[in-house]
């Protein structure tokens, strides 16, 4: 893997005044190597020019770029893989990586040590757990989950678990401490007024954790 700091979007969260796309070439700049283009609400008319925007703009910072539920908008404009929601049959992760190929990634969301050993017996080269603390964006799926089962999970799993939901500075060293390889986040840096500086505030913890390796 070549990033541990996995950013998630969410155009609603960015402060007025700014565009998603200002906002992320400041998480960019400041260090952020992976971002998944997460707007599901959009229509296909608006999503795929975002997608194509969001891909030039990783590629000039020679960052990675994920689409989220869609292998073939992933396809279209060229990204580095396709992020697939929770619960889906092995056969949608095949049928992902029929269209995308083996150099690309597929990643899977998953909130339960069944699904992670799902996603990864179903071929996922990595995936996210949560919500391990709380957050609203997670709400709906009920009470976090908790470092113990994170910890849980990054025990029994072989491929590289991103922990997700309420990450944030102060306890990015706990997540990584209980195995997590990298974390995810959406409002840490979104919600933020200067999003380089969240992002620097976040990188500071991870670059002192693994010693300058995967950020």
């Amino acid at each position: 893997m070549e990033f541990c700091f996995y950013l998630i979007t969410d155009r609603k969260l960015v402060p007025k005044g700014k565009t998603l796309e200002q906002a992320l070439e400041a998480a960019f700049s400041a260090g952020v190597k992976g971002v998944l283009l997460r707007e599901k609400d959009l229509p296909d008319s608006e999503l795929v020019p975002l997608a194509r925007r969001v891909r030039d703009l990783s590629l000039r910072y020679e960052a990675k770029m994920i689409v989220s539920a869609r292998p073939d908008i992933a396809a279209t404009v060229g990204a580095d893989g396709v992020h697939l929601t929770a619960g889906l049959p092995a056969s949608d992760i095949k049928t992902a990586r029929r269209l995308l190929g083996d150099e690309r990634y597929i990643a899977v969301s998953t909130h339960s040590l069944e699904e992670a050993l799902k996603a990864q017996d179903g071929g996922a080269d990595f995936l996210t757990f949560g919500p391990v603390f709380r957050t609203p964006s997670k709400e709906h799926y009920g009470k976090p989950a908790g470092l113990g089962a994170l910890e849980e999970v990054c025990g029994e799993v072989k491929i590289p678990v991103f922990a997700v939901g309420g990450i944030k500075a102060g306890n990015v060293a706990e997540v990584l401490e209980r195995g997590a390889f990298g974390i995810a986040v959406i409002s840490a840096v979104f919600g933020a007024g200067d999003p380089a500086l969240a992002v620097n505030q976040i990188m500071d913890v991870i670059r002192s954790y693994r010693m300058g390796r995967c950020v």
